[in-house]
């Protein structure tokens, strides 16, 4: 029986719980309501429920079932989903696949003119490579699975620790876990070696943030930390059922009929470690599947490229015209078969005979397999593997987007949104938030005398001898500062330094004085806020659960300080709702105090009765700052009285135990105290720009691009970042009253500027409660016309899901191509909600870097990423499509103009052999070069010249007019090389006198295209390296031993010996040699007549870079990421880092189906490799390393 609340149910019932909703990392929402009951310590009471086990499998396959399971998903997984209207790009290519199966089946009937190895063999080797990668990436989970199962940990049995590998681990266990260990399950934290019942724990594997996090058990249980007593704790732990939803949890423990609330505090999340704590002891809750981790491990939306979705119209494009010649010739040889020709050799019984209807019919379905490589197989295993070079060989190894300070290279964390990069046409950004450093700007106004030799502390820019470690107490003259209120200066002053001191999160680490003191702060923010407090004189040194101590410096006379111990009763948390912490204390006098920071609209507002004039005063203040571009914070008090927080206390208590709303609950609790408020001051953050973001803005604008600016600051403080691109802009504010008529007020007047000849680039600024009005369906299309006539958007005081409303508003309504960028947690929602996300690996965690598509370190690493590799990738991919494209029809077109000569009977021209190499063995290998090594400029004239984006934005590329191009240059080359071969051989004849025949005109026919389609690759090619001379002249060669081979061999049972001894006698005539020299030339020249013309008088952009530049030297032939010959030793480490094994795709499947395995298993082949913070599940289950000494 398993108890819910006050209830008695069954306990099958207690697990009938509704399915629980994917939900990725970022987009965490709580699960349906239901609990379960866990005794702790007694697994035979724990044995009817039937919990899962810790044992965790990550396989999608076994011995049994690779081959019938993978044979399935790739070919026959899509047959049950053809309904969805939105395929993905892998679904796409098994669509192909089901093509080719179908091509291949109906190469085994008697309509087949071809051998079925002529479909078999392409599809075959497809499917095999498929299959290989399905294998060895199963392999790599099965043994991260059974490395992490055999993992060990202690758990108590007849009073002593005894270790059992994590897989036996069950719910209700009492764990022991050691420092610097990892959590093996979701445990409830019972007590601890530290006192107070504390412990440290780190948790970069779930949210990124190195920072140390502290936990607190109930006092309650901090006795049960050695074995014999531990024994003796029997407690049942009433707690929500398993969902994904890392930082919450509601539930109660009841230890001998008296029940304890229960909350984030006290559970310990698998994929954490312990830190500074010898160990811990505590209770298991979930295992296996069924932690919070495990549930979170899950892939990010899939993404598509807009080029891959143009493709898919371009292959439609191609099965309709393979329709279209399969319907001629199927008419044509209805037409033209007459049964009475007598060579024919028809009979009464013959299908033939029978009629016209018939005839066409069964024709159709033979020519449907004589044209089927029409369709290229090789198509996408080809682009998978230019991308994938092009992410982990280029974008990773590029030394211009490696940050030597915080040793980050770029991150391609998923190869399939390459070529989006080159066609950005919005950009929204957090873009304030891409500060590198925080520093403390404290009351402008009072910084009139600052020291010059003053040393600078990190995240602190401010000094003033009279303010300074607690010097203001003893100035003579207050005036000087210039502070409002100079009566209750002091008082004031004193309560925003404790407020600094005492309200946050901060936890001190090493020494405890103020030179080799470090903070760990959740945020920089933070950071700077209490290190400003101990440099004026409060300096806060040790937390534990209940107390903070703080050494004031203020005490009576300069230089003499005194240790404060302030006890902490209540924190009231800050979240994206409430905009603001407080916490409630006592001081030692018994004094208490509630202390509030957060944002200026939410504090005004709770202010008491009677503070207009500080309110003014504040907010004339608050303006400066934020128009100085700093952000705000301000501070607020309010002294209690025993009986009002007893009262509120009680109601706190009551909110924090709910098992229902509890967040909801608490929420409303706080609103009961935090009002009447007394302002005592404010603070403003400078939040720098990164090193070059202003010029890279700049760069990006020109290039087309318009920026979007979706920031939580003030307004001014988003004006002023909308004034760092350098532009003249006008500013239209739109407020939150008559939003309506400001909005289209505004778009008129955006309209009329936008006719004028010389108009002024508009920005547009709104603000989130505007917006909350604006996004309304019944305004949407109104903003977002008055958005898309700006140069600029500018979004300021929003919250996370309304920038991702913005970022879908774009990128639905306008249908422009969007890439977002941002570094926060707040900023997950908005990376996932656009086209490309690229998240910057800053300062306030890994939220930002682990739900994007791209990671960097540098803003201004923008200019690289998109200017240069989204433009190559861009006009590669373009290429290797429209090449692929040619050289199919080309092939196919040959085929088809033979079928007019044989009356349409659907008689093959080539060889089985022949028509199955042709795409993967003779023409392969040269379009995977121009793939990679494709590139129209240099990198550095690619920044210099920075419109030459728009040819992306535009799509110049890959319009229908380009397909057109290139299906005309198939036309004239198949005609070419089937005409001049067939029409020239009527009178050709051999060595031994005789004329050839069919098989040697078709021999030569396929030489001659081989080379002319391989010979294209040098004229398309804009800069031609050794490897396209090697894999050119390899492709022909390769086709010439293959006929040498294969035309001098014959068995009894294949269909070669139409084609035996073929080639030899081919070049036993000078008309073979003739021809191979004639052929090619004649229909390569229509190509080089056209691109001269078209650079000549309808040139691209970069044809005209390219002229300007042609007499210049590339400096990048030497290599592809620009290094110079020469490296400096700061060069040659960061390239040797760069060499490092790193995540390639977050789409991987391999380890939970998260990144980051490669270090995992370099570890275990004694190689040490960094890890990274976004790889999850590896280091959330893996058993832990001895920490490796630092060499002095």
């Amino acid at each position: 029986m398993v108890r819910s609340g006050n209830l008695s149910v069954d306990s099958s019932a207690s697990h009938r719980r509704t399915p629980s909703r994917t939900v990725t990392l970022g987009h965490i929402q709580p699960q349906a309501p239901s609990y379960r009951t866990v005794y702790c310590n007694d697994r035979d009471s724990n044995m009817p429920v039937r919990f899962k086990g810790n044992s965790i499998s990550t396989t999608k396959y076994n011995v049994f079932t690779f081959l019938p399971k993978g044979l399935f998903e790739q070919v026959f997984i899509l047959l049950g989903s053809l309904r969805v209207v939105n395929l993905e790009l892998q679904n796409f290519r098994r669509i192909a696949n089901i093509y080719f199966l179908g091509i291949s089946c109906l190469s085994m009937t008697p309509i087949s003119p071809v051998s079925p190895i002529t479909n078999v063999a392409p599809l075959s080797m497809v499917l095999l490579v498929s299959l290989i990668k399905e294998a060895f990436e199963d392999w790599k989970r099965f043994q991260n699975d059974m490395s992490i199962n055999n993992s060990t940990v202690e758990i108590l049995q007849d009073q002593q620790w005894v270790p059992i590998p994590w897989r036996k681990l069950q719910v209700g266990d009492i764990v022991k876990i050691k420092k610097d260990a990892f959590f093996p399950a979701d445990i409830l934290f019972l007590s601890s070696t530290n006192p107070d019942g504390i412990c440290y724990v780190e948790t970069a594997n779930l949210d990124g943030e190195t920072n140390l996090k502290i936990r607190k058990a109930l006092e309650r249980t901090w006795d049960y930390l050695v074995p014999e007593k531990a024994s003796e704790f029997r407690g049942e732990i009433q707690c929500e059922q398993p969902n994904n939803s890392l930082y919450t949890f509601t539930g109660n423990l009841v230890v001998q009929k008296q029940t304890l609330p229960l909350s984030p505090d006290q559970l310990l999340l698998r994929g954490c470690s312990l830190r500074n704590t010898e160990y811990i002891v505590g209770a298991v809750v979930f295992t296996g599947h069924e932690t919070k981790v495990m549930m979170n491990a899950m892939n990010a939306p899939s993404k598509r490229s807009t080029l891959e979705k143009k493709l898919d119209k371009l292959i439609i494009t191609i099965f309709c015209v393979l329709i279209t010649m399969c319907l001629i010739g199927a008419i044509g040889c209805s037409i033209v078969t007459d049964r009475e020709d007598l060579y024919l050799g028809l009979k009464k019984s013959d299908w033939e005979y029978r009629n016209r209807l018939a005839i066409g019919f069964f024709t159709f379905f033979t020519l449907i397999t004589l044209f089927s490589s029409i369709i290229p197989i090789s198509l996408y295993v080809s682009i998978e593997m230019i991308k994938f070079i092009q992410s982990t060989q280029f974008i990773n190894r590029d030394l211009n987007m490696y940050h030597a300070e915080t040793n980050t290279p770029a991150s391609a964390r998923t190869s399939n949104l390459n070529e989006e990069l080159g066609q950005m046409r919005k950009l929204p950004s957090a873009l304030s938030c891409n500060g590198s450093m925080s520093n403390l700007s404290l009351y402008e106004y009072i910084q009139e005398e600052r020291s010059t030799g003053a040393i600078r502390e990190k995240g602190f820019n401010f000094d003033d001898p009279r303010l300074m470690r607690g010097a203001w107490r003893n100035e003579p003259n207050p005036d000087l500062c210039k502070v409002p209120y100079i009566y209750f200066f002091e008082n004031f002053l004193t309560e925003l330094f404790r407020c600094l001191a005492i309200c946050h999160t901060v936890l001190p680490e090493g020494d405890e004085s103020p030179e080799k003191i470090v903070y760990q702060a959740a945020s920089p923010d933070e950071a700077a806020l209490v290190t400003a407090a101990k440099n004026f004189g409060f300096f806060f040194y040790r937390r534990t659960p209940t107390m903070v101590y703080v050494r004031e410096s203020h005490v009576e006379k300069m230089g003499k300080v005194q240790d404060v111990a302030y006890e902490i009763l209540n924190v009231l948390e800050f979240n994206s709702t409430r905009k603001r912490q407080s916490v409630v204390c006592r001081y030692p006098d018994g004094r208490l105090v509630l202390y509030c920071k957060g944002a200026d609209n939410v504090i005004f507002e709770r202010l008491a009765d009677g503070m207009d004039d500080v309110r003014k005063v504040t907010r004339e203040h608050l303006e400066h700052f934020g128009s100085s571009g700093l952000r705000t914070l301000c501070l607020a008090y309010r002294d209690l009285d025993p009986e009002t927080y007893n009262s509120w206390n009680e109601k706190f208590i009551q909110a924090k135990s709910a098992l229902r709303d509890r967040e909801k609950k608490l929420d409303e609790v706080a609103e009961l105290i935090e009002k009447d408020l007394t302002l005592i001051g404010s603070t403003a953050i400078e939040d720098k720009l990164q090193e070059g973001v202003p010029n890279c803005i700049e760069t990006l604008s020109r290039a087309g691009i318009k920026i979007w600016v979706l920031t939580g600051d003030k307004m001014e403080t988003a004006i002023n970042i909308a004034y760092g691109r350098g532009d003249q802009v006008e500013i239209a504010r739109v407020i939150k009253e008559e939003v309506k008529k400001e909005l289209r007020k505004s778009l008129e007047e955006a309209q009329l500027y936008m006719h004028t000849v010389a108009g002024p680039k508009l920005a547009l600024v709104i603000d989130g409660k505007c917006l909350m009005y604006a996004l309304d369906p019944s305004l949407r299309v109104t903003l977002l016309s008055l958005s898309l006539n700006c140069t600029s958007v500018v979004c300021c005081r929003v919250s996370p899901l309304q920038k991702a409303q913005v970022t879908s508003l774009v990128r639905k309504g306008a249908k422009k191509i969007t890439l977002s960028i941002g570094d926060g947690a707040n900023d997950v929602s908005m990376i996932q909600a656009a086209h490309v996300g690229i998240g910057i690996s800053g300062m306030e965690g890994m939220q930002a870097v682990m739900a994007s598509d791209f990671a960097i370190a540098q803003f201004r690493f923008l200019t690289d990423l998109l200017l240069v590799h989204g433009r190559w990738s861009y006009l590669r991919i373009c290429k290797v499509v429209m090449y692929f494209f040619y050289k199919n029809l080309t092939f196919t077109l040959t085929q088809f103009w033979f079928t007019f000569r044989t009356g349409f009977s659907g008689q093959r021209f080539y060889d089985d052999w022949f028509q199955s190499l042709y795409n993967v063995f003779f023409t392969a290998l040269p379009v995977i070069v121009l793939g990679l090594f494709e590139k129209d400029v240099s990198a550095s004239l690619s920044k210099r010249y920075p419109e030459l984006y728009r040819e992306g934005i535009r799509n110049s590329f890959f319009k229908w007019r380009v397909v057109a191009a290139w299906a005309t240059s198939a036309v004239y080359q198949s005609l070419v090389c089937y005409l001049f071969v067939t029409t020239s051989s009527f009178g050709a004849i051999n060595s031994s006198g005789k004329i050839f025949g069919l098989w040697d005109v078709s021999t030569l026919v396929f030489t001659c295209l081989v080379i002319a389609v391989n010979v294209r690759i040098l004229l398309m090619s804009n800069s031609i390296t050794r490897w396209h001379y090697i894999t050119v002249g390899g492709s022909i060669l390769a086709w010439l031993v293959f006929a040498f081979v294969y035309c001098g061999i014959t068995t009894p049972r294949d269909r070669n010996e139409n084609v035996y001894f073929v080639i030899y006698v081919l070049m036993s005539t000078f008309y073979f040699y003739f021809a191979l020299l004639l052929v090619p030339i004649v229909s390569l020249l229509g190509d080089f007549i056209f691109q001269g013309v078209e650079r000549w008088f309808f040139p691209y952009d970069y044809q005209i870079v390219q002229e300007i530049h042609r007499h210049e030297s590339d400096a990048s032939k030497a290599d592809h990421l620009e290094i110079e010959n020469e490296l400096t030793p700061q060069e040659a480490r960061s390239y040797a880092i760069s060499q490092l094994p790193r995540e390639l795709s977050k789409h991987t499947g391999f380890a939970f189906d998260s990144p980051g395995y490669e270090s995992f298993f370099a570890s275990q082949l004694g190689v040490y490799a960094p890890q990274k913070a976004w790889d999850v599940a590896r280091r959330a289950s893996m058993r832990s390393r001895p920490t490796v000494p630092k060499k002095k």
